[in-house]
């Protein structure tokens, strides 16, 4: 590998930490708090209702972020469904809040982007020959792209993925507790979708479409 890659590869990364902590940190602490206001304070007793990024850190996601340069998670808030008035509702509510959490981060963060743009766009020859080698640019473009991710990448109903729940609690009772049973297996059958590649298949179609929404005007 050229000393260019290596360093290219290093920006790339570089810029993506701030928004994976973002990401995480949004994600996580809207899990926790959406349970506490339902009655829940086990996430608020451990200290996971927090902006401090370093609390939601997950050593495994952190290096999935590493290796995929694109997927990464966090260390799941704990929620207590015995302080739940009705634990099927509200965990639908909880698991809903995270993914939702990302897509309001990305959508706000958006506006930034067309600032930048009109800022930068048509200037004579600066500091920046192409807005793309902007790192300020950077940060904020992957912040967006990785709130999306998350947030997509969450929604999927495979057992300990956020979407498992939500769908758990749409189903009819009868056919959510049979579904709950895929549960010790979710975390073997999630790892092989990624390493096979098939994840990339069933995400990247809505993180487009998101993203091109999103960033209309801007490619």
């Amino acid at each position: 590998m050229e000393s260019s890659d290596f360093l290219g590869i290093l920006q790339q990364f570089v810029s993506m930490i701030p928004g994976f902590l973002l990401a995480i940190t949004v994600h996580e602490y809207t899990h926790g708090y959406v349970a506490f206001r339902l009655g829940d304070p086990t996430a608020k007793n451990a200290g996971r209702l927090t902006f401090n990024p370093i609390s939601h850190l997950d050593p495994i996601g952190t290096l999935a972020l590493v290796l995929t340069q694109m997927i990464g998670w966090a260390k799941p808030v704990p929620v207590d469904p015995r302080y739940l008035t009705n634990p099927r509702r509200d965990m639908l509510w909880i698991s809903l809040g995270g993914p939702a959490a990302n897509l309001v981060a990305a959508t706000v963060l958006t506006p930034v982007l067309h600032v930048m743009v009109a800022v930068f766009e048509g200037r004579p020859a600066g500091q920046f020959t192409n807005l793309s080698d902007n790192p300020l640019f950077l940060l904020v473009l992957y912040a967006i792209h990785l709130n999306v991710v998350l947030a997509v990448f969450n929604l999927i109903p495979i057992p300990p993925l956020d979407g498992s729940s939500i769908l758990a609690g749409l189903l009819p009772r009868d056919l959510a507790m049979q579904y709950e049973k895929l549960e010790p297996y979710g975390f073997i059958i999630l790892l092989a979708l990624l390493l096979t590649g098939i994840i990339g298949y069933v995400i990247l179609p809505p993180i487009r479409v998101i993203e091109s929404i999103l960033l209309t005007g801007l490619r």
